[in-house]
């Protein structure tokens, strides 16, 4: 596959679950601009069968390399961002990964048994970031009591495989200047922000500004029946300048935190 197919396939499905995400890029395309992706964030667990070394492979060999690296305290995870050689419109890919081992035995185990679970061929797919959830259909029961551990590892569980959002960049709107600019739009189309944290996180002086809409809630199949609940979520990131007057192009983990809490179920009321 391509490196166009690749994206646009990363897109179809991401849409397929995220049906805002497409509305929020009709609605700016209508407004006369063109979209162009800051970045993809991408989630897994640290098992080495799927963690980020794997899950980067297709990435790297369409000429991305890996750049920054960010630790996650409260959340238990650890993250690594990638941009490409040569392609500066190339979207940014950022994959963080959950490290298990510092959460319970039950949540690891029942970590490991997913992956387990799941034919070592299918695991050892170079584009295994297209290949969605793997394993069996999920549990309530396990869902829940995943939840109340990491709502992270939970996500993971019903989602699989798939991009976490993606990432308008803002700094390539014509006929939006600011962050702000962008949100008062959001809202007046009746789309509800991530305000954990206030609704933009990051500043200025920190060279990034980043803001989400909450995660879209659907119909999710469990062993136990129908259930409503998030699956993903569209950002805007607003660059600045360093001093060398190149824009920054890495992350804040402290603002990242803040955005990764997008598809908790408890901001939705």
């Amino acid at each position: 596959m391509d490196t166009n197919l690749f994206f646009e396939e990363l897109w179809k499905q991401y849409t397929a679950k995220t049906p805002s995400a497409q509305k929020v890029k009709d609605l700016f395309e209508n407004e006369g601009n063109t979209i162009f992706n800051d970045h993809i964030a991408i989630r897994t667990f640290n098992d080495p069968r799927i963690d980020i070394e794997a899950l980067a492979k297709p990435f790297l060999a369409m000429g991305y390399e890996p750049k920054g690296e960010y630790r996650f305290e409260a959340k238990k995870l650890f993250a690594r961002h990638f941009e490409h050689a040569t392609d500066t419109n190339a979207p940014k890919i950022f994959i963080s990964q959950l490290l298990t081992e510092e959460f319970s035995a039950a949540l690891q185990q029942t970590v490991t048994d997913l992956v387990d679970s799941v034919d070592a061929e299918q695991l050892a797919k170079e584009a295994l970031i297209l290949e969605g959830r793997l394993w069996d259909t999920p549990s309530f029961d396990v869902y829940q009591t995943l939840m109340k551990e990491s709502e992270y590892a939970a996500w993971m569980y019903v989602n699989g495989f798939c991009s976490n959002h993606f990432t308008v960049d803002v700094n390539k709107l014509d006929t939006f200047t600011s962050l702000q600019a962008v949100n008062e739009f959001l809202k007046e189309k009746g789309f509800k922000l991530n305000a954990s944290g206030g609704e933009i996180k990051g500043t200025p002086e920190q060279l990034l500004e980043q803001s989400s809409i909450l995660a879209d809630v659907v119909d999710v199949e469990f062993k136990e029946g129908n259930k409503k609940i998030t699956s993903c979520y569209y950002e805007f990131a607003f660059r600045y300048p360093k001093a060398d007057g190149s824009l920054f192009t890495g992350f804040i983990a402290n603002s990242a935190d803040k955005i990764f809490e997008s598809t908790d179920m408890q901001l939705q009321s």
